[in-house]
Order: structure tokens, then C-alpha cells, then sequence
């Protein structure tokens, strides 16, 4: 597949990491039940330890993976730090590149642009997903989101947005920024993922929060322990009455041929489709 063909719709409900460090807890974290795993390079791994969890991330992705529906990124650091340009050195040495990289603190779109250009030339089809979670990054998110076709989705980064914008980490103080990276992921038809519920302890305020998320427009939720996946799972799945009225709604388009329809007297038009096709995939890709 190259990186030119047209974006999957696949199911990211849910994340949860796996540190690099720890080659060991990569199996359980497949086995966790999130749509998505991610090898930890960066906040989660000491600097003195960098090296070490590099090599062993590394040597995860030179086996084969499993087909099993769980999408695999490696968070490497900053690609401003020397870490992340270590990071990257590493990717293009390989022969058995991950298939995706979650890039942290991006502040530019210059910054996709030139890895995208050094996967290309090495002839890695590695797809990328972007955390915004600065304050430059916020203003020209909608440029970051455009800035290459490898880009599948936008994560949002809270508790570093709340410290850059000096406000709580908190649902009202951060909605602006979030609606800003939904609106940036939804104008290029990306996946955008909301940033993991800290409080393991109250699982009623995370699935509060997650239902908030879904309403404004996100993809899924992070997690930081797996109890918490069975909850983000649930709340981002479409259900029975949602899947139904996807079908009617794409058939209706189907056989009228037109910009628009009337479904149960209510005007519905072309551009709804594209939610439409996004809910029936995800709940053919689960089973649903």
C-alpha cells in the first residue's frame, strides 16, 4: 500500500501504552482490548533509558505482527530534541520500519513535511498520527493536519495544552482548544483522539468525559490502564439505531442519485454521507 491510497476507516475507540522499555508488557497490551497500541518512547522513558528502549522497540517490529485489528504506533520524541532525531535515525535503518509513529509537541507543519520526505526517500510506507499539545502547534493545526498524506489521525494533548495556555486541566477551559483540532481533523477527513482521563479512581467522570468527546466530534479516548478500555470502547461504538439509519441514509443516496434526501421527513444532505460510511465501516470492522 502506498502512502497515496485513500485513508482506512478503522476503528480508534480506544489507546493505551506500552513502554519501550518494558518489551514484555507489549504482548498484554495487544491482548488489552484497545484499538490502538502504542510503544513508548518519550515522556514515559527516563533519558538515561532512551537508548535502551529504542533498541528494544526496534526489535518488537523486526518480528512479524499479528492480524488481530490492533493498530500499532511507536511514540518517539520530539523531533526537535536530539532523541527524536535518534528516533528517527533508527526508523530509517530498518528493513521493518512500525507501521506508524505518533509524533509529540509538533509546532509546525515543516516538521511532517520533512519526515514524510525521509520516509519517502527510504521507502517506508509508516503512517503518522500528530499530538497537538502546544500552543504553536494549536494555531496552525489546520496546516499541520494537511501537511502530508501519511497523517491519519490528530491526537489531543491536554495536560501540556492546560500548562502551555497556563489554564485547568480541565473539560470547559480546554473546549476551545479541542474544538480547534476536531475542526482541523474533520476538514481533511482524519480520526482525532482525545487525550486519556487521569483519575483511575472515578470511572463515572471518564466515561462523562468521553461521552463529551464523542459529542464534539473525537474518535475515541486515550487510556492509561486497561479497566478503563471496556468503558472508551463502549461509548465510542455506534449503536444498533446509529448503524441502522447509516444503512437507510447511504441506500436513500444510493438510489436517488442526488444531493439530498428525506429520511423520516427530515432533509439530509450529501456531505453527512462520509459519517454516514465512517460508522457502518467501523461496525463492520467490530463485529457489529
Amino acid at each position: 500500500m502506498t502512502i497515496e491510497d485513500a485513508r482506512p476507516v478503522v476503528p480508534r475507540r480506544s489507546f493505551i501504552f506500552a513502554p519501550g522499555l518494558k518489551p514484555k508488557m507489549y504482548p498484554k497490551a495487544l491482548a488489552s482490548g484497545a484499538d490502538i497500541v502504542c510503544v513508548e518512547l518519550e515522556d514515559g522513558i527516563a533519558p538515561k533509558d532512551k537508548d535502551e528502549a529504542r533498541r528494544h522497540t526496534m526489535a518488537l517490529f523486526a518480528k512479524p505482527q499479528a492480524d488481530d485489528d490492533v493498530e500499532r504506533i511507536v511514540r518517539i520524541n520530539c523531533l526537535r530534541e536530539a532523541f527524536g532525531l535518534a528516533d528517527v535515525q533508527a526508523v530509517l535503518a530498518t528493513d521493518t520500519p512500525p507501521p506508524a509513529l505518533m509524533l509529540p509537541k509538533v509546532r509546525t507543519p515543516d516538521e511532517i513535511v520533512w519526515l514524510d520526505n525521509l520516509l519517502t526517500e527510504r521507502g517506508h510506507t509508516t503512517r503518522l498520527h500528530v499530538i497537538i499539545e502546544t500552543n504553536a502547534g494549536l494555531e496552525a493545526v489546520h496546516d499541520i493536519a494537511r501537511a502530508s498524506p501519511r497523517i491519519d489521525a490528530l491526537f489531543f494533548g491536554g495536560v501540556d495544552m492546560a500548562a502551555e495556555l497556563r489554564c485547568k486541566h480541565a473539560w470547559e477551559p480546554l473546549l476551545y482548544a479541542r474544538s480547534r483540532v476536531v475542526h482541523a481533523a474533520a476538514s481533511v477527513g482524519i480520526d482525532v483522539v482525545d487525550v486519556p482521563f487521569l483519575d483511575l479512581d472515578d470511572p463515572e467522570g471518564m466515561e462523562r468525559d468521553a461521552r463529551l468527546a464523542l459529542d464534539l466530534g473525537f474518535s475515541g479516548k486515550g487510556s492509561i490502564h486497561p479497566k478503563q478500555i471496556p468503558i472508551l470502547n463502549k461509548v465510542f461504538t455506534p449503536d444498533d439505531t446509529q448503524v441502522e439509519k447509516a444503512r437507510r441514509v447511504i441506500a436513500a443516496f444510493e438510489e436517488a442519485d442526488t444531493g439530498l434526501v428525506v429520511i423520516d421527513g427530515k432533509l439530509i444532505e450529501k456531505p453527512v454521507l462520509r459519517e454516514m460510511h465512517r460508522i457502518l465501516k467501523i461496525a463492520e470492522r467490530i463485529g457489529k
